[in-house]
């Protein structure tokens, strides 16, 4: 047993009385929970020499060799991608009354708040299209798997239908939370245009579904085709329509609820949000006007009222679903916070930007992924992969190895792109590119010449 000279608590006789206390022999103990497999079982290599200082050092040594953005040019997606961030944000997200402010459960000392969130919820639904929106989710994954779960109790039934053509990270999440709970996810294939397979959907898609997720643009990058018509045969099988969108697309793309969908998921990280290696991140949840669909929405929702004489308006939680509330063993779910501070982030960027800045910055998108397939396909370069259309990520298929390219390009400073063979076995040779609004012609070229470059070299 190691004793360090700056924790108390590693005597022996005081490390042993708590032992006692807990009724435990051995501090191993504590992880029990923790699979053998996966413990580490030895001690850290910290060099036993060097003082503390010294070992800050080192560490930061260490960390100087990794490679980030702006260092390197960064063409990753799939969850979290580089986005330019308004110096506004972070000037108004930094003030303490938002930086130190928790949920606010006393709305007569947390109107500021509970008025951004107001301002939130009111600027998701006209981004969605959708009528209701709650104040956020923790992510986009959690925000599916409440949606799966909500459908369940909204339908009564136990099947949920998911489009491969989904984020897989994002789909296990939606079993996590589904499959525990009796329910059933069918995951149904794409065709080569990287859509949803129709045919397939058809056979799986009858009385006993919940609901059908689906994701656009999806994780290959397309924007699924037949939406109406995927809509119309939910509404005629009684099923749901899960939406998830990345928010920064429906500058220029068609908002989900004009092709019906009854709940729409997503991440606001790309709306005012860094990537901070993967997280935290913003789920966004929103619904059409429904009294069902609202009293089985996950999270929380603001609302707004006026004084009796009407010349005060004032702002509260209403409709809480939370376990820890007065609803119990009635709680819809029992996510216990959310993402408040990143809200009112995104509430900041959509408020500077306003429906114009949001045109141009989805213009700027697409046009650097369109531009970077023209460029590809002018040096024999195949993309995108997949026939249908696409808006900021773009798949292509090398004679090298999705891995082996990532691996490679990061020698001439680029990041990604994402091998998509990690998720589907048949896509070996395809990696999915993502562009955004902070690609430039230069970055492109570079891309082209050094994906070209090692493609000579294999």
């Amino acid at each position: 047993m190691v004793v360090h000279k700056f924790l108390p608590n590693s005597e022996e006789e005081i490390m042993q009385r708590m032992l006692d206390a807990l009724g435990l022999k051995d501090v191993d103990d504590l992880f029990s929970d923790i699979p053998e497999q996966v413990r580490l079982n030895r001690p850290l290599e910290i060099p036993s020499d060097k003082s503390e200082i010294e070992l800050e050092r080192l560490v930061f040594e260490k960390l100087g060799k990794n490679k980030s953005y702006p260092e390197c040019l960064n063409f990753l997606g799939g969850g979290a991608s580089i986005h330019h961030v308004p110096s506004i944000v972070d000037e108004i997200l930094s003030r303490g009354e938002f930086y130190t402010a928790y949920t606010p459960y006393q709305p007569e000392i947390s109107q500021g708040m509970l008025q951004a969130l107001f301002e939130y919820q009111s600027q998701i639904c006209e981004l969605t299209g959708m009528d209701v929106a709650n104040s956020s989710m923790y992510d986009w994954a959690s925000a599916v798997g409440e949606a799966g779960r909500m459908a369940q109790r909204v339908t009564g039934r136990r099947k949920v239908i998911a489009a491969a053509s989904a984020s897989p990270e994002r789909l296990n999440v939606l079993d996590t939370y589904c499959v525990p709970a009796g329910m059933e996810i069918r995951r149904v294939n794409f065709g080569n245009s990287g859509s949803i397979d129709l045919h397939e959907l058809d056979s799986v898609l009858d009385e006993t579904a919940a609901a059908v997720y689906l994701e656009v643009p999806n994780f290959l990058g397309v924007i699924e085709d037949s939406l109406e018509e995927i809509s119309a045969k939910c509404r005629a099988r009684g099923a749901l329509l899960i939406v998830g969108v990345d928010p920064i697309t429906l500058g220029v793309l068609a908002p989900p609820s004009s092709y019906g969908a009854d709940i729409v998921v997503g991440d606001g990280q790309s709306l005012g949000l860094y990537p901070d290696f993967g997280g935290p991140l913003m789920g966004i949840f929103a619904i059409r006007d429904d009294p069902i669909l609202l009293r089985q929405m996950p999270g929380r929702l603001i609302g707004a009222t006026v004084s009796k004489k009407g010349s005060k308006r004032g702002y509260t939680m209403v409709l809480q679903t939370r376990e820890q509330h007065i609803r119990r063993e009635h709680a819809t779910s029992n996510i216990c916070t959310n993402e408040a501070l990143f809200a009112v982030a995104v509430s900041i960027y959509l408020s500077t930007m306003g429906p114009a800045g949001m045109k141009e910055v989805s213009e700027r998108i697409f046009g650097a992924a369109h531009y970077a397939k023209k460029r590809f396909n002018e040096e024999a370069l195949s993309a995108p992969y997949f026939a249908g259309s696409f808006f900021g990520d773009l798949s292509l298929s090398t004679k090298v190895a999705g891995v082996e390219l990532s691996d490679r390009l990061s020698q001439y400073s680029i990041l990604g792109g994402l091998p998509l063979g990690r998720f589907y076995k048949n896509l070996k040779n395809v990696s999915l590119f993502s562009f955004t609004e902070l690609h430039r012609v230069p970055d492109v070229e570079r891309l082209v010449q050094s994906i070209k470059s090692v493609e000579s070299e294999s």
